[in-house]
């Protein structure tokens, strides 16, 4: 009986020791490998197509070229969407998942609270692998990549709102660029009046994010305890569903994008993301028109976009190995031909400032980046925070602006049931 006694104990020890160094130990420069010895292969999951993963490739030939015994292999899973879906269903069986990955940060919340990603900071701050003199990332999108203060992701293809105009039209019906949401509201009814209808003002491209950064620039911090039907949130949902309603904005409904219609002409200008720039001036070159580029007509700008996050499966090798890459992708020289050839924005001060950056003649995006990221913000990252500011804020803003004849009233309070079932899920 006293033996077995001591074999419950020696197992609940060896239990917790076990929960314990699952549950999120953190490495320490100690355990960090500071040599890559033998031939490492990084497997990255990444949702880049089209030219971005044409210069992601470029990137990284060149990468493996300097560094010959770290392979990184490349495994595109198409859209954001199938690479969350996958990351999820891979996480319950962690050996299975990749080094590195990209994503959002609110998609590993409760990854890192499993003790299932590598904190980065030992890496960075490591003497002998670490930043060390290369130029550091700016400290908003730093910021952005953080779990409840911790360094797990390293800013990638990161990525602002701007506001697209049809510079023909505005000159045919004599209206200058929105500078504030006020100007772009009546901008948007003088072009649908002049136009007798035929022509929509405006429309915003990501609703989660136009709800965010309209209640950021009243000055309310989103969260929990902020109800969907304040007078702040009311204000912010009236704005667009009052234009959805009287016709001078409109939604992307089953465009996905406004900038389909715009690229149409049956829209005269959106808001979104500058890495749709690519797509505007294509349109704009078949449609035979001129596009051009302003600031965010609000204080406040999102940061979109995604960062890199390492698992803490990894071995050693192949985490110090995939921390080279990102250190690589993020140097002033790479992050200059990111920023030209993907539309993305550069993650670095000096490429802001850079002639060659400034003088890209098949963009418009650095002329109005410094201006348009001076105050930066991004979606908090806490329990259920991607549910209901990613999701259900959607959800519930596609219900309001796709039924603008129904009961307005009744929605917001059925959308603030369901905005507060998902923060409590």
């Amino acid at each position: 009986m006293k033996f077995k006694k001591w074999a419950i104990l020696a197992l609940a020890v060896t239990t917790i020791a076990s929960l314990s160094a699952c549950g999120g130990k953190k490495s320490s420069s100690n355990d960090i490998v500071t040599e890559i010895k033998d031939e490492t292969t990084v497997t990255f999951w990444h949702a880049m197509n089209g030219e971005q993963e044409k210069a992601l490739t470029k990137i990284t030939d060149d990468f493996q070229k300097e560094n010959p015994k770290i392979k990184i292999k490349l495994q595109n899973q198409q859209e954001y969407k199938d690479l969350q879906a996958k990351l999820n269903s891979t996480m319950q069986t962690p050996k299975n998942l990749p080094t590195i990955t990209q994503g959002h940060p609110g998609w590993f919340y409760d990854a890192a609270k499993n003790g299932q990603m590598e904190n980065l900071t030992p890496y960075i701050e490591n003497d002998k692998i670490g930043w060390g003199d290369q130029e550091k990332i700016r400290q908003p999108l730093l910021d952005g990549a953080k779990i409840e203060d911790i360094q797990y992701g390293i800013p990638f293809n990161k990525s602002t709102e701007a506001l697209f105009y049809n510079e023909d039209m505005f000159r045919e019906y004599g209206v200058e660029v929105p500078k504030t949401l006020d100007e772009l509201k009546e901008v948007s009814k003088t072009i649908y009046q002049k136009s007798n209808g035929q022509v929509v003002g405006a429309g915003f491209d990501a609703l989660d994010i136009y709800y965010f950064l309209g209640m950021e620039n009243k000055g309310i911090e989103v969260n929990k305890d902020v109800p969907f039907d304040s007078k702040e949130s009311r204000e912010v949902v009236n704005y667009y569903a009052d234009g959805v309603k009287d016709g001078y904005f409109q939604t992307a409904g089953s465009d996905k994008y406004v900038s389909v219609p715009f690229g149409n002409k049956k829209v005269a200008m959106f808001i979104g993301s500058i890495s749709a720039e690519p797509f505007v001036a294509k349109n704009a070159a078949a449609a035979g028109y001129k596009y051009g580029m302003a600031v965010r007509p609000e204080k406040k700008n999102i940061q979109r976009g995604t960062d890199i996050y390492m698992f803490k499966n990894a071995s050693g090798s192949e985490k110090t190995a995939a921390f080279e890459y990102m250190k690589y992708l993020s140097s002033p020289k790479v992050q200059l031909y990111w920023a030209q050839k993907s539309g993305y924005m550069p993650v670095v001060e000096s490429v802001l400032e850079n002639k060659e950056y400034l003088d890209s003649k098949d963009t418009q995006i650095p002329g109005i980046l410094a201006e348009s990221t001076k105050d930066l913000v991004y979606f908090p990252v806490t329990e259920n925070s991607n549910a209901a500011l990613n999701n259900e804020v959607k959800s519930i803003m596609e219900n309001i602006l796709s039924n603008p004849k129904g009961d307005r009233e009744k929605m917001i309070q059925d959308g603030t049931k369901q905005l507060q079932a998902a923060w409590n899920q």
